[in-house]
């Protein structure tokens, strides 16, 4: 199939007339191993716009983006700058360059001033020493120039996320960056710092910076990008026109078929009931850990969903750690189908056929350097215990099953897990669970910074699986994912239950307002 083949209509862009490209990729090829990570893929940047690059988990964006920034050396195609031909053989070539990168989990030294970081390597000297009056003064100048009032000789960890981002992209707009890459910058923003952010990028726009923006948040590729450059499975589907071009056009793009998952998935949902009779599987009597979250009361029955909805910072991890052993807790007790159970470790927690996919899943999930097939098998080795390995042809077969049962790509049980996209890792993770056939299925976070496509994917089996009888736990920073699977809503505020109900017609808007409700109800005790 060629590039046009995949959906032709991706090709009616309008034209641009802007002269030469400050970057421009031609025919881009990358293979590692046996998967073709990108084919033929090429993007233009002229300076001036702000460019989304779009498509699903593994479609190739952030190889591209290591191409381009010399992480990855590219196996045919060709690289130009203002016109002239390049080749990056490192990080250090592409930034000489002038292109900067931005990453979604800042890289900075939050022990160093703002002023220290923003200069770091660049430190005008003085008399052989740093002359930090100078530094400062350029800081601060770079800063003010953004619009950023920021103090350069305040600490960086002592500002939040939000704030740390905006300094590295000073940092980057310092040494004079040309091209901008900012990979998922808003993925831990609320919406006021999300809108800080657009400010800048708006100023470094208007000062002739090419920007890269790259985003699962489709509302705000519309508000911020003029153009898009789509791919999909390593390949180019094709370039547009951000306003001339609908959302659903869009996805349809990225994902190649009709958004009708999720709409489907709604129907499915709402037409099961979870069967509340007998004895709860899992049973939480008034679990609370000092420093973390406040005592609370539990019941999970079989084949039921339970959203656990609420603010960032509310409790919602805390109270999933508390029930699968991660953290101990000070008072209350468990009851596993009726009987009293301690969990001094998650292993007593698997042991009890409960299972937890933790929202961070770089650092306690994912292990880079072993293959797919050896992530997968990590919990179900653990239960067995590393003395009685797994078969082989028990292996192969549990391990083909599950990247067939959920689309693992590429679906190659010895590619590194650290090549694969976000969104497979998640899936890796969750068949990692699977796997031990757990009763009780804990997750948190499982669709964070994933695409739409694999979004609905994941949804859909957590919807499977209660509907074959088991019992989950689904915690959502998104409000209409909790609300579309969940047969009860659990509502957390200020690391407490505040609230729990049935999810019978319950909207985003009741969820806010039983939250903003509670905070009203607590200042007016204070007053």
């Amino acid at each position: 199939m060629t590039q046009m083949d995949l959906t032709p209509a991706a090709t009616d862009l309008t034209a641009d007339h802007r002269g030469t490209p400050v970057i421009e990729m031609e025919g881009i090829s990358i293979t590692f191993g046996s998967v073709r990570a990108l084919d033929g893929v090429s993007l233009k940047l002229h300076a001036g716009e702000v460019h989304a690059l779009m498509g699903e988990n593994g479609a190739g964006k952030s190889t591209l983006i290591k191409a381009l920034t010399g992480v990855y050396t590219i196996d045919s195609g060709r690289i130009t700058v203002a016109g002239e031909p390049h080749e990056f053989s490192s990080p250090a070539a592409s930034q000489a360059a002038g292109i900067s990168t931005v990453y979604q989990e800042v890289n900075l030294v939050p022990n160093l001033t703002v002023a220290e970081n923003m200069m770091l390597g660049r430190e005008p000297r003085r008399f052989g020493s740093i002359n930090t009056r100078a530094m400062n003064r350029q800081a601060g100048e770079t800063l003010a120039g953004l619009g950023l009032d920021i103090d350069p000789t305040s600490m960086l960890g002592a500002h939040p996320i939000a704030v740390q981002q905006l300094v590295a992209i000073a940092r980057a707009v310092d040494v004079e960056a040309r091209v901008l890459i900012l990979d998922e910058p808003t993925s831990s923003l609320d919406a006021d710092e999300a809108a800080k952010l657009f400010e800048v990028m708006r100023r470094l726009r208007e000062q002739g910076v090419a920007i890269v923006f790259v985003s699962h948040f489709l509302d705000q590729v519309y508000e911020i990008a003029d153009r898009m450059t789509i791919l999909r499975n390593g390949r180019l589907v094709g370039e547009r026109v951000v306003a001339e071009t609908t959302q659903l056009e869009l996805v349809k793009l990225m994902i190649g078929r009709e958004l009708e998952a999720l709409e489907r998935l709604d129907r499915e949902v709402a037409a099961t009931e979870a069967d509340e009779s007998g004895s709860p599987v899992l049973k939480a009597i008034g679990i609370g850990r000092k420093g973390s979250v406040e005592a609370f009361d539990l019941e999970l029955y079989d084949g039921e969903v339970i959203g656990i909805a609420g603010l960032l910072g509310s409790g919602r991890t805390e109270l999933a750690r508390l029930l699968f052993g991660a953290d101990s807790a000070d008072v209350g007790e468990l009851k596993v189908r009726s009987t009293r159970r301690r969990f001094r470790s998650p292993r007593h927690a698997i042991d009890r056929k409960i299972a937890f996919s933790s929202e961070d899943r770089k650092a306690e999930g994912v292990v880079g350097d072993l293959t797919v097939a050896d992530n997968m098998l990590l919990a179900l080795q653990a239960s067995r215990g590393w003395l009685r390995p797994i078969p082989q042809a028990t292996r192969t077969k549990l391990v083909e099953e599950y990247i067939q049962a959920l689309d693992i790509r590429p679906a190659d049980p010895a590619a590194l897990m650290r090549n694969l996209s976000g969104g497979n890792q998640q899936k890796v993770l969750l068949a990692r669970w699977l796997i031990t056939e757990p009763e009780v299925l804990i997750l948190d976070e499982p669709t964070r910074g994933i695409d739409i496509g694999a979004k609905a994917q994941i949804q859909q089996l957590v919807a499977d699986l209660a509907r074959k009888g088991m019992s989950v736990v689904f915690i959502s920073a998104e409000l209409e994912e909790v609300l579309r699977l969940s047969d009860r809503l659990v509502v957390m505020r200020d690391r407490r239950k505040i609230a729990e109900r049935p999810n019978q017609d319950v909207s985003v808007s009741d969820v806010l307002e039983i939250i903003a409700g509670e905070a009203r109800a607590e200042e007016d005790s204070r007053d």
